[in-house]
């Protein structure tokens, strides 16, 4: 499992994709979470926005990435 750091209490759901290098921009990010293919903590989550805090966890496309302060 990898992991991503973040500086804030809280990351968004499409911002921590493109920063774990699971897509190439916010539009491609927005599809596929609109879209129910990922999963965030073990459940398809389709918000965009989605605040991801440390110890959560998010998957795609067989890769999940940790959030970690």
């Amino acid at each position: 499992m990898e992991t991503i750091k973040i500086k804030d209490e809280f990351i968004k759901l499409g911002q921590a994709m493109k920063l774990a290098g699971m897509v190439d921009s916010g539009l491609d990010a927005k599809e596929i979470i609109q879209a129910g293919q990922v999963l965030v903590n073990g459940e398809v989550d389709t918000r965009r926005g989605k605040k991801l805090v440390p110890g959560d966890t998010f998957s795609y496309d067989g890769k999940t990435v940790k959030v970690e302060a």
